[in-house]
């Protein structure tokens, strides 16, 4: 699997403030945010965002973050690191 670069992140944006948050959606009993990797898990995610803003009546950005910055590693309990 290749080094994450990029990370793709579906947005919703609230028409009377700057306030935003990360979209979410319910899979298998789960809340998952609408957060990607790669173009094909954007291509897929796309559908539930276009669903979610129709249900919300609220714009919905898709922003892509590229500067990566590695602040913190965790590591199972009892190995190295």
């Amino acid at each position: 699997m290749p080094k994450i670069k990029t990370i793709y992140a579906f947005i919703s944006i609230d028409k009377d403030s700057e306030d935003e948050g990360v979209v979410a959606a319910l899979m298998g009993g789960m809340w998952m945010p609408l957060v990607a990797a790669d173009e094909d898990r954007v291509r897929s995610l796309k559908p539930i965002a276009q669903q979610i803003a129709l249900a919300t009546r609220k714009k919905i950005v898709l922003a892509k973050f590229s500067v990566r910055e590695d602040i913190e590693e965790i590591t199972p309990a009892g190995i190295g690191g």
